[in-house]
């Protein structure tokens, strides 16, 4: 693709950036086909192809965003199927994400759109605040038809049944390794799961501790940014994401680190771009370091355990680097669980993998089943299902139909957003693929998997 930017216009870095970029697209639509977006709508403004020409008509007249431009482009997931998609590498994940800065400093939403957006800005980053949050929409869930708005109707619906107590393994603290240490790691904790799931940060501990980690909670960690960073609000998610360089630098330069392991893909997802986003700060170098650090909690299980390669499905057991563990359907006395995998496109497109969440669970003795277009979005996306809310209920519907369709006895996937996104809408069980993992090597049966009145007097199990 031609582009027309002036000299003046390519000496700023994100310009520049974006003008790589466009320039790599050739028109082909082949993204048109794994679009979520376009399948459900149509519209070829909401297909990759169509939002590159919206931004590039944009950038290159150097205009502010009208309400066109900022339509499609909010419609758009960044699930990033296109970029997986694509045979000319266009990197569409960078494009858009300078797309979204540039809105959020040249057009002026409406009221109570930035009232929407400043809200869960302020709230979702910061575990305290959005617990208390979560209370509050539980408490005025009954109410939530008289709300006028789609969007805070849809945040009501989103508020969990059950809002766990605070974890004190989130707090920063070391954990030693069971038996000889084989690696130290950070752990990255999250913000939004805090709040909502304390048992996924746990069974990573449990599970970790087991294979020989030593893991530390670093002092001074949060959101990793990507909220905020996917608002187009540049400065909040840059203040988020140096203050995590700045927590795990402070663990590189103390006793060092093997990894920073991410138990949520969409975190994964972002950390993983620190480099690029501080490609000109002060912090490049160390930004590149933590980038090259991060790893997801299935990576790290994979060099962990070599024996992932050759499982067998009808495995009973599995050897843990010397644990020799019951296989979960031992343990209930039954034929092999059938797990439908849901692969978080943070995940499969985001970070490119694909396989090692499923041929972990295989080792780990579940019957793993797929479902049909597993490279579509769920539709949760972040903040997507709040603030998109028509279109999000359309992919989740889509989604759970194909999950559902597996019969499986239980879903797993790897990203929170999509377990809370899918497990709205089915009444399957819907678990962390860690853990499975965690209760296949002698850790707690997931507490998802109790009778849904007994979920929220089951203890906690110690790490």
């Amino acid at each position: 693709m031609q582009t027309t930017f002036t000299e003046a216009q390519l000496q700023d870095p994100g310009i520049a950036r974006s003008n790589e970029i466009l320039r790599a697209c050739v028109h082909c639509g082949f993204c048109t086909a794994t679009c979520p977006t376009y399948q459900v709508l149509g519209d070829e403004l909401d297909s990759p192809r169509g939002r590159i020409y919206l931004i590039k008509d944009m950038l290159e007249n150097d205009r502010p965003a009208d309400a066109q431009t900022v339509k499609h482009i909010d419609r758009c997931l960044s699930c990033l199927a296109c970029m997986t998609t694509c045979p000319s590498g266009v990197h569409y994940m960078h494009l858009v994400d300078h797309a979204r800065a540039y809105i959020e400093r040249t057009y002026r939403r409406p009221p109570m759109d930035r009232l929407l957006r400043w809200t869960l800005a302020r709230i979702i980053p910061h575990p305290r605040r959005f617990r208390l949050a979560l209370l509050g929409a539980k408490i005025a869930r009954p109410f939530g038809g008289l709300l006028p708005d789609a969007r805070l109707r849809a945040m009501l619906r989103m508020a969990p049944e059950r809002i766990p107590s605070v974890s004190r393994n989130d707090d920063p603290q070391t954990f030693a390794a069971r038996g000889e240490r084989r690696m130290r790691v950070a752990l990255m904790t999250g913000c939004a799961q805090k709040a909502l799931n304390t048992d996924i940060n746990d069974a990573t501990i449990r599970l970790l501790r087991r294979l020989g980690c030593e893991i530390v909670v670093p002092d001074g960690m949060g959101c990793c940014g990507a909220l905020t960073h996917h608002m187009g609000k540049e400065a909040e998610s840059h203040a988020f994401a140096a203050r995590n360089i700045r927590a795990f630098m402070a663990e590189v330069r103390d006793e060092g680190l093997d990894a920073i392991v991410i138990n949520t893909s969409g975190c994964g997802t972002t950390v993983k771009d620190y480099g690029h986003m501080f490609r000109t700060d002060a912090l490049a170098e160390d930004a590149a370091t933590v980038a090259g650090l991060a790893v997801d909690v299935s990576e790290l299980l994979v060099r962990l355990l070599p024996t992932v390669e050759s499982h067998s499905a009808n495995r009973a057991k599995m050897d843990l680097a010397g644990i020799d563990a019951t296989a979960p359907e031992e343990a209930e006395g039954r034929g092999p669980i059938r797990v439908a995998y849901h692969a978080a496109c943070s995940l499969q497109h985001g970070q490119k993998i694909k396989t090692y969440p499923k041929d972990l669970l295989k080792t780990a003795g579940f019957e793993v089943v797929e479902p049909a277009d597993s490279h579509l979005c769920c539709g949760s996306a972040g903040t997507y299902n709040l603030l998109q809310p028509e279109i999000s209920e359309m992919l989740k519907a889509r989604k759970v139909r194909t999950l559902e369709a597996k019969t499986p006895d239980l879903i797993a996937a790897g990203n929170i957003g999509c377990m809370m996104q899918i497990g709205s809408g089915t009444g399957i069980p819907v678990v962390h693929t860690v853990e499975l993992l965690d209760w296949a090597t002698g850790g707690p049966r997931p507490r998802a998997l109790a009778p849904r009145h007994m979920r929220h007097n089951l203890a906690s199990t110690p790490v």
